[in-house]
């Protein structure tokens, strides 16, 4: 493998890793939310999800979808109405800053979960290998997935300190349900757009 292919799988992986998408404004909202603690944990969940979707799908899934694209459909509905639920949570929240409510912080397996139901971690892993390495060689999926881990947990962790900025800014309840609100918004709208 080239070192100007590896050069640019990174850029992919930082492309697709660090463009707004549901997970990234969920990152915020946590950094805001519950400060850096929770939020390293869905980070790091959603990074090691990703990963593991996107293996998968290099060893073999992308045949299955293939075969079968009522599957993919299916995993898309899925995913949108993940997603949705997501945004209502967002969107129907008090805003309180308490340390009592720190239970309810997304965590690491809800960022796992979340990548797997996420279409877009499903495109970005399924047009990443088709494009790069479409024979999806073990050890070039390998090193693919070996530049997307850092790439992407570095790319989340940047949407979760500007989270934690802006709970500098949100100590107010009302500014915290603006935030809140916004995000729920941009999350469903994320969701529409995926279906045009």
């Amino acid at each position: 493998m080239t070192l100007s292919l590896m050069t640019s799988m990174a850029l992919f992986a930082f492309a697709a890793s660090f463009s707004p998408g549901p997970v990234n404004l969920v990152s915020v909202s946590n950094g805001a939310r519950y400060g850096l603690g929770k939020g390293l944990s869905f980070i790091t969940g959603a990074t090691l999800g990703f990963i593991l979707l996107f293996l998968i799908i290099g060893f073999g899934l992308r045949h299955v979808l293939a075969a079968l694209p009522l599957l993919t459909q299916v995993l898309q509905w899925l995913g949108i109405a993940f997603l949705l639920y997501l945004s209502y949570q967002l969107f129907s929240d008090n805003g309180e800053l308490s340390d009592n409510s720190e239970a309810k912080a997304p965590d690491f397996m809800t960022g796992a979960l979340m990548q797997w139901l996420n279409p877009k971690a499903w495109l970005a892993s399924l047009s990443g290998i088709a494009v790069y390495i479409p024979e999806a060689h073990p050890d070039q999926l390998l090193i693919f997935a070996g530049l997307y881990l850092p790439i992407c947990w570095l790319s989340l962790a940047a949407w979760l300190w500007a989270g934690i900025v802006l709970r500098h800014y949100l100590q107010s309840p009302a500014r915290m349900r603006m935030l809140n609100k916004t995000l729920a918004v941009l999350l469903a709208a994320s969701c529409l757009l995926i279906l045009l």
